[in-house]
């Protein structure tokens, strides 16, 4: 895959970080980390916990920022601009495959339903792409979702048309009837649909659990700031308390952000599921993440979205959120 390669490119030219992790420590300090987040409902939360100061309350440094481009902030990641991203499991795996040293510490949510494969009147199910042309961005969370659906209906890419644009491109090229089909995320998923008789005929949710989305970490900022590590995954938990406490300026927050309406916004609530303290926990300690990654890290290789499997060795770390429930 081209991003892929010169995903692997850069890294090439970077400094290799690496280093076992360290336990813990009580305050942080230093220089502030950057973290960077995109367009998709559980990660808006990151923009209330900037506006109301629940980095600051955690004694972290931030700097927030947000990506147009979801693959920018993939290579952001990847090749050490940034120290911390919200990103999904099989796009980490394969910016792992390609050599970056990432680390899941922290499950946002899970994908169920605001993922979708939207087609043109007269498509109405997956079979019906063979022969069409369907855009998505290419070797990310919705080219994954496209593949995982032709593959339950009996086909394979090459039995379409693959077309790769930039998520909001493609959301674009769709509604201005460019394309028979397309793979979006939420909020593109809105515009995709503003095309008369548009239709989704594939979700998330038809496939649960097989897109779960994470804060990232670099294994750098593990190893020499743990304790900045557990400051950020504190400020996710405290915020959604916020969140839950003040719903409606949440979601104002939020829904600016995301640059669609209140109204549009609360429709996304259903779509994605945000994992709670206890359900992270049990993510991180029951071998549900572990398993999941192994089944994203088998299609990848099989589907040719990443060139090698990637290491799973240091991926996951549960010491975070069990840190942040004592």
């Amino acid at each position: 895959m081209t991003r892929r390669l010169l995903i692997a490119a850069l890294l090439a030219l970077c400094a290799a970080c690496g280093g076992g992790p360290a336990a813990p420590a009580p305050s942080s300090g230093g220089k502030a980390v950057t973290l960077g987040f995109s367009a998709w409902p559980g990660w808006f939360p990151w923009q209330v916990a900037q506006e109301k100061g629940l980095f600051a309350k955690n004694g972290v440094q931030v700097e927030l920022k947000y990506f147009d481009s979801y693959t920018d902030s993939l290579t952001a990641l990847a090749t050490g601009n940034i120290d911390a991203n919200s990103q999904t499991l099989n796009d980490t795996l394969a910016s792992v495959s390609g050599g970056a040293k990432q680390t899941v510490v922290l499950v946002n949510d899970n994908s169920t339903g605001n993922d979708q494969i939207i087609a043109r009147p007269g498509i109405t199910s997956v079979a019906q792409l063979k022969g069409k042309t369907v855009a998505a961005e290419q070797g990310t969370v919705d080219h994954y979702l496209l593949l995982l659906a032709l593959r339950k209906a009996g086909l394979t890419q090459d039995d379409i048309t693959f077309k790769p644009l930039p998520t909001d491109a493609a959301a674009a090229a769709f509604k201005a009837g460019q394309v028979d089909a397309v793979g979006v995320f939420a909020p593109f998923t809105t515009t995709a649909l503003e095309l008369p008789g548009a239709t989704a005929i594939a979700s998330s949710k038809d496939f649960p659990g097989a897109i779960p989305d994470h804060l990232v970490v670099s294994r750098e900022l593990v190893s020499s700031r743990p304790e900045v590590v557990q400051g950020l995954v504190k400020t996710w938990f405290d915020t959604l308390a916020w969140i839950d406490a003040n719903k409606a300026e949440a979601r104002t927050i939020m829904a600016k952000r995301a640059g669609v309406s209140e109204e549009d916004y609360a429709e996304y609530d259903a779509g994605t599921t945000i994992f709670s303290l206890a359900q992270n926990v049990e993510a991180f300690t029951s071998g549900s993440l572990e398993r999941q990654a192994k089944e994203i890290a088998t299609f990848l290789t099989e589907s040719g979205l990443a060139d090698a499997a990637p290491p799973l060795d240091g991926l996951l770390d549960p010491r975070f959120v069990q840190g942040a429930s004592s």
